[in-house]
C-alpha cells in the first residue's frame, strides 16, 4: 500500500534551489504513481505569480516544471490564502486550491508524510 505525500513548498523560486527540489521531488512520485500533493505556503506562493522573470536574477524559470504536475498525477494543489494575501496576489498561474488555517490543520492531517522545503 502506498503512502500519500504532501509536499509543502515555503520557499520563493529565486531564493535558490529548495523550490526546484521540492517541484523535482513532486514530479518524481508523481511518475511513480504516489498519492502526492503539494502545499505553496509563505514565501513559496511566490511561485504561483504569473509572469515571473527569472533570468533577472539568474533563476531558472519553474513554470514549465509547475505546468507539468498535473500531468505526473499531482493533482491536488493548495495554497494558503493569508500568505497569498500578504504578498499581494489575486492571481495565481496554476488553479490552486485556496486553504485558510483550518483548511490547512485539517490538510496536513490528511497524509502520512509530510516533507517541508
Amino acid at each position: 500500500m502506498s503512502r500519500s505525500l504532501l509536499i509543502i513548498s515555503r520557499q520563493a523560486p529565486w531564493s535558490g534551489p529548495t523550490a526546484r527540489e521540492a517541484l523535482d521531488i513532486a514530479l518524481a512520485g508523481g511518475a511513480f504513481d504516489l498519492p502526492i500533493a503539494m502545499l505553496f505556503l509563505d514565501d513559496g506562493v511566490l511561485q504561483l505569480a504569473p509572469n515571473q522573470k527569472p533570468q533577472n536574477v539568474q533563476q531558472k524559470d519553474l513554470t514549465a516544471n509547475l505546468q507539468a504536475l498535473p500531468m505526473f498525477g499531482v493533482e491536488s494543489l493548495y495554497a494558503c490564502s493569508l500568505s497569498l494575501q500578504q504578498r499581494g496576489l489575486t492571481d495565481t498561474s496554476l488553479a490552486v486550491e485556496y486553504l485558510d488555517d483550518a483548511g490547512l490543520r485539517d490538510l496536513v492531517s490528511r497524509y502520512d508524510q509530510v516533507i517541508t522545503f
